[in-house]
């Protein structure tokens, strides 16, 4: 269900005390200001959702101590989800930004708007979500924190300080944080640009800016064993028995295979978790495994890295794929005709 911005809904302190330890099922015995009940903006609960110990601590510790907390981590590790899932738990207000090409200082600011009142014209300023959201107890994320642009990357840094006020300048204005507002950051890279080659539009943070993030912890993908506990219960709804314990533990080796690839420049391009899951998923519906992993993953792949996924692949399955489909292009015999 779709959620409708509210700028006048406000809320009150956290009226309870959540115990991570047992909640979380992390070592560290942590008590966390929370809310007894959630309200529209809190995230939905995932049951199955698997909390990484570090990470998780990392976000606490920006829910209790208003740190700064950003999250680096390759594509499909649930940087963004794993911040909401501790939210949900905390019933915390949590919102996320993503900080594309077209979000500018307009739309995090706001603008002066014309009205119609009373049957007149009038000109009135419409806060954007940033002053919203800092004058209240939410959780603020701002999703690929990395390819933000450079007016937009300077509105954000002054919030990061550790009063973290904002200062609307239309307004003559300036704006004290709520004393349970807090803000998270996610990442591809960690502020040092793009040496990969996989995320194009990132670019380098300033680093006077990435200085002022209290906390920076990275997110790697999860054991095997993990992992392919993750995957079962993410298509229990949807597997009719086709999709055996071994199929799935053998598609995340293989998505390791590709991981480890990358890393010794064999591959340009990782399997993360989410297209593991899209396999199964695929692999159900069409009920063909090999063919689910053809337009899950290999199609998305340079020509001349399929012959290595096909190696990958008989690894872990005991089987070569159809050699048509290593090649984008298809190359077919030109028949000459017979000279009269």
């Amino acid at each position: 269900m779709n959620k409708i911005l509210d700028k006048n809904i406000t809320r009150n302190e956290p009226n309870t005390i959540i115990n991570a330890k047992k909640v979380f099922d992390i070592s560290k015995d942590m008590e966390i200001p929370g809310y007894i009940e959630p309200d529209q903006y809190v995230p939905e609960i995932d049951p199955n959702y698997h909390f990484d110990e570090e990470t998780t601590l990392a976000i606490l510790a920006g829910f209790k101590f208003n740190r700064r907390v950003l999250i680096q981590g390759l594509h499909g590790t649930g940087k963004s989800t794993h911040i909401e899932q501790v939210a949900a738990r905390l019933n915390w207000r949590c919102v996320r930004i993503n900080l594309d090409s077209h979000i500018s200082r307009i739309d995090l600011i706001g603008k002066d708007a014309i009205i119609l009142k009373e049957g007149k014209q009038i000109t009135t300023f419409n806060e954007g979500i940033l002053p919203w959201a800092i004058q209240s107890s939410t959780a603020l994320v701002f999703d690929e924190y990395d390819a933000g642009r450079p007016d937009v990357m300077f509105v954000i840094q002054r919030i990061l300080e550790a009063d973290g006020k904002l200062t609307l300048l239309d307004q003559s204005k300036v704006i004290s944080p709520h004393k349970y507002f807090r803000l998270f950051g996610t990442s591809n890279t960690v502020g040092l640009g793009d040496t990969t080659g996989l995320y194009h539009g990132t670019q380098q943070i300033n680093q006077g800016q990435m200085d002022r993030w209290n906390v920076v912890t990275a997110l790697n993908y999860l054991s095997e064993e993990i992992e392919a506990k993750i995957i079962n219960s993410k298509i229990s709804s949807l597997n009719e028995n086709f999709l055996t314990k071994d199929n799935i533990i053998n598609m995340v080796k293989l998505a390791n295979l590709s991981r480890n690839g990358f890393k010794n420049g064999d591959l340009s391009t990782v399997m993360s978790p989410r297209t593991v899951i899209s396999w199964a998923e695929n692999s159900i519906i069409f009920k063909d495994i090999s063919y689910a992993f053809k337009i899950s993953f290999l199609n998305k792949c340079d020509e001349t890295e399929r012959g290595t996924l096909s190696e990958y692949y008989q690894r872990c399955f005991g089987e070569l794929l159809p050699e048509e489909w290593l090649s984008a292009i298809i190359e077919k015999q030109i028949i000459e005709p017979d000279n009269v």
